[in-house]
């Protein structure tokens, strides 16, 4: 087993016992041991990613209290927070740094994961999730039908926003500093975006 913090890139779980790497399903997953590893299953491969640092996991902090005043606390859904469990199909399970879910969606919230398709899924990223946050991710992601996608770019304190047209993501834009966020999701988001940064 390789500890999570030696890794440095999102890598595939090739020594979890289990099923061959392309045939992982949720019940695989849910079956797991508890070894306070963050694992996820892309095209039924079981991949695992690395710890993420003190400093992504403060914007994870901003950006949820932000999130739960303006979508919570205003009843217009629910804000999650990883780890969290969101079946997008029988061969896809991802664990997002943040989940919304619009209260017309909340059906999709179940006992132990949410199972279809989220509103809006954030990652945070980092140099060792960066390029499967923006290819691997995004893809699925948009295959899912999830309506809004946003990257968190710590090092250039930036986020992308990218929205759902026509079955694919179009970059609504990458904002910074005291720039609020056009987001289609949650309009009117009271929030500047350098905010969300330590």
């Amino acid at each position: 087993m390789v500890p999570a913090e030696d890794l440095t890139v999102v890598t595939p779980a090739d020594w979890v016992p289990g099923p061959a790497q392309g045939l992982w399903t949720y019940d695989d997953y849910a079956a797991l041991p508890e070894d306070g590893q963050r694992y996820e299953i892309v095209n039924g491969v079981l991949v695992m990613a690395p710890a993420p640092s003190p400093e992504h996991q403060a914007i994870v902090v901003r950006l949820t209290h932000y999130l739960f005043v303006y979508v919570e606390l205003a009843q217009l859904g629910r804000v999650f927070t990883s780890p969290i469990d969101v079946e997008l199909g029988p061969k896809h399970v991802y664990q997002p740094d943040i989940v919304v879910v619009l209260k017309a969606h909340e059906g999709i919230i179940h006992e132990k994961k949410i199972v279809g398709t989220p509103d809006l899924m954030i990652e945070v990223a980092s140099p060792s999730t960066a390029a499967f946050d923006r290819l691997t991710k995004y893809e699925i992601y948009a295959r899912a039908g999830i309506a809004e996608y946003w990257i968190v770019k710590p090092a250039a304190r930036s986020i992308d926003v990218m929205v759902l047209d026509a079955g694919e993501y179009r970059l609504l834009g990458t904002f910074t500093g005291k720039t609020m966020l056009p987001s289609h999701v949650i309009p009117n988001l009271p929030v500047q975006v350098e905010q969300f940064f330590v």
